[in-house]
């Protein structure tokens, strides 16, 4: 059974980094195929993905938030990291880590091939 976790700080100020991490067990992140991701769900809306990081270590980003964003890997710990900068109220959101089992990407555009397993969410605000 895979397992996925979401940790980080509850509370960020405006114009900081949110840094989350998520902790894998039960798969390696290295396994062929996935594509180990970042979803969040602001308060009253639908769910946007905002990047992943490919089994290969390949990152891949929203177009909408690919200049805020960066999503690492430490393979030793299996975990997977996302960075968000300079962050306003309006990136206040429940954020998951999820797996996904394909991914069509091009810098405009992307196509997820669906997610078999989620971590619950951790929720993060963005306030002074």
């Amino acid at each position: 059974q895979v397992q996925l976790q979401e940790s980080g700080p509850g509370l960020v100020k405006p114009s900081q980094t949110l840094s989350l991490t998520c902790t894998v067990s039960g798969d390696s992140i290295t396994t062929n195929y996935y594509y180990w991701t970042w979803i969040r769900q602001p308060p009253g809306k639908g769910l946007e993905w905002m990047g992943a990081i490919a089994y290969s270590g390949t990152p891949y980003y929203s177009p909408s938030l690919k200049s805020r964003t960066s999503i690492s890997r430490d393979t030793s710990k299996n975990q997977f990291t996302l960075q968000l900068s300079s962050v306003t109220p309006e990136d206040t959101a429940v954020y998951y880590c999820a797996r996904d089992v394909g991914l069509l990407y091009s810098s405009s555009n992307y196509l997820n091939g669906g997610y078999d397993y989620w971590g619950q969410g951790t929720h993060s605000t963005v306030s002074a």
